[in-house]
């Protein structure tokens, strides 16, 4: 018999925690003026939320893009592991309908961990093949958001040695205010190092002297003590 939402949010009901809700309501900046302002929690841990989205893997997608909707944060996250399960064992046909469902629904995948669950699994796999224009909409916007799952979409370019996106977006993306956003730009320069630090350089030496700290700081993370050290000089030269 197929699962139903209610069938999900029964199970999401028997296992929520107020003390646990509280803790993550703080881990996710939820107060105002922080990136989460807003969300509400049940107080279900990542694993129980991994083991509810593989015990309902087949849930309908009209149930699945009612539950992206959700008030909670961890139904939305939910949802997004649903969708990118289903993607994965789905034909070219149901892909790009699933890509298209999650590109309609930015609005709700609005937290670092639903994005970053979801961006490289779906949408970067979805645009392996195909044209990539969408992501440079996605970088143009005004939400966070949006611009993350632009920036995190390519993690998968990047794991088929492919760089081009990756680069151009962070080139983009330098003057960004959001730290999260240098986290993540960082964070992907540091994936194109480890499969070809040539590469990484290059663009780093351009960069480096104009990048916001944290990003530059996440770029070099692995790289020996003394260039990291080299590329840092570079950045406190030129605040």
């Amino acid at each position: 018999m197929m699962s139903t939402i209610n069938d999900l949010k029964r199970d999401f009901r028997r296992l929520a925690s107020p003390k646990k809700a509280k803790a993550s309501a703080w881990f996710f900046k939820t107060a105002k003026g922080e990136y989460g302002h807003g969300d509400k929690f049940l107080g279900v841990t990542v694993p129980e939320q991994r083991q509810i989205a593989k015990k309902h893997r087949d849930l309908p997608l009209a149930d699945v893009r009612r539950l992206l909707q959700s008030k909670y944060h961890e139904h939305r996250l939910t949802a997004v592991l649903i969708l990118s399960d289903q993607f994965k064992r789905a034909g070219d046909k149901r892909r790009a309908q699933i890509a298209q469902s999650y590109l309609k629904s930015t609005k709700y995948i609005n937290n670092w961990d639903i994005v970053d669950s979801s961006a490289p699994h779906i949408l970067g796999t979805y645009l392996l093949d195909k044209p990539r224009a969408v992501l440079y909409k996605l970088a143009r916007s005004k939400n966070l958001w949006e611009r993350r799952i632009a920036v995190l979409a390519t993690q998968t370019f990047i794991r088929h040695g492919q760089f081009k996106d990756t680069l151009k977006l962070a080139s983009m993306l330098l003057r960004d205010k959001e730290d999260l956003m240098h986290k993540a730009v960082g964070w992907m320069l540091r994936e194109v190092g480890d499969r070809d630090r040539a590469v990484e350089e290059r663009f780093l030496k351009e960069y480096a002297p104009v990048m916001p700290r944290t990003m530059l700081r996440y770029a070099v993370e692995k790289w020996p003590a003394v260039s990291r050290k080299r590329f840092m000089l570079k950045r406190n030269r030129n605040p």
